[in-house]
């Protein structure tokens, strides 16, 4: 892994894209060429003095040969709703923005696949936890994988990374919508499940690995899952940080091994691990 660096960074374009969901590019040319899938920045919320501590977000995307990464996020709180008002002009008064990053670790299924295994891989993503799969999807691409993905939301109009897998794909993804406005009516598990099972059939495509983020409730029920059909599973984990380097362990993650700090041995993590 690339040692993390402090980067001040321009606020290319900060756009709503959904319900409550927006995509800010962020030029960081030493970030957008060290990142690798999985791992995560740590911004300062520019102009927002009475809010010191960073916020983790994914790398949703990255340029390297641009200089940007993108950054795929929800407002949930203040720190966010403060982030969504952040334009160009203000952040570039202002020096630019702190960014923190590359950090945390990456999936294992990048260094298995560039190790010259032909894999299947399903990626199974929940709201906005679709985001720290688009960087896996096209590294495990890049690298000859066979690659399925699964995308669930609330409705048709969160399903905000539909467009940008497809086009990687070539092909849909399998995607669900809580209220059936797209796809198929109710919770992506039930379309992660047929997958496992078709891999399962006789004639199936089997599948060598599961890659999964999103809410807690929806990656212990496809770990599960994957753990049925003897599948190796990992999951990407979403806590609130305060340092994002490892120090103040209010990202614990409980695990078979002991408790673990997401942000520096995680985010990724083997689910057979995780004490749910």
């Amino acid at each position: 892994m690339a040692n993390p660096v402090n980067e001040r960074a321009r606020l290319l374009s900060n756009d709503p894209v959904g319900p409550r969901l927006y995509l800010m590019r962020l030029e960081t040319p030493i970030i957008a060429k060290t990142t690798r899938p999985g791992q995560f920045v740590h911004l300062q919320i520019p102009a927002a003095d009475a809010h010191i501590l960073r916020r983790p977000f994914c790398v949703y995307a990255r340029d390297a040969e641009a200089g940007t990464i993108d950054v795929l996020y929800q407002v949930v709180g203040e720190g966010t709703r403060l982030l969504a008002k952040a334009t160009p002009a203000v952040v570039d008064a202002t020096g630019g923005m702190s960014v923190l990053g590359p950090l945390g670790n990456s999936w294992a299924a990048v260094d298995e696949a560039q190790s010259g295994s032909g894999l299947h891989v399903l990626l199974v993503g929940g709201g906005v936890g679709a985001a720290p799969l688009y960087l896996l999807a096209e590294d495990l691409i890049d690298a000859g994988c066979a690659v399925d993905v699964v995308l669930g939301a609330q409705t048709e109009d969160a399903l905000v990374t539909r467009e940008r897998f497809a086009a990687l794909l070539g092909r849909e993804p399998a995607c669900a919508t809580d209220d059936g406005s797209y796809g198929r009516p109710g919770f992506c598990t039930t379309l992660s499940q047929e997958a496992l099972d078709a891999g399962c059939s006789v004639d199936g495509a089997p599948f060598d690995r599961v890659c999964v983020c999103g809410p807690d409730p929806l990656m212990k029920i496809v770990a599960a899952q994957a753990h049925e059909a003897h599948v190796p599973c990992e999951v990407s984990t979403e806590r609130r940080m305060a340092c994002g380097i490892g120090a103040c362990l209010s990202c614990v993650v409980e695990t078979t091994d002991g408790l673990k700090r997401s942000c520096a041995d995680g985010p990724i993590f083997d689910a057979e691990k995780v004490v749910w």
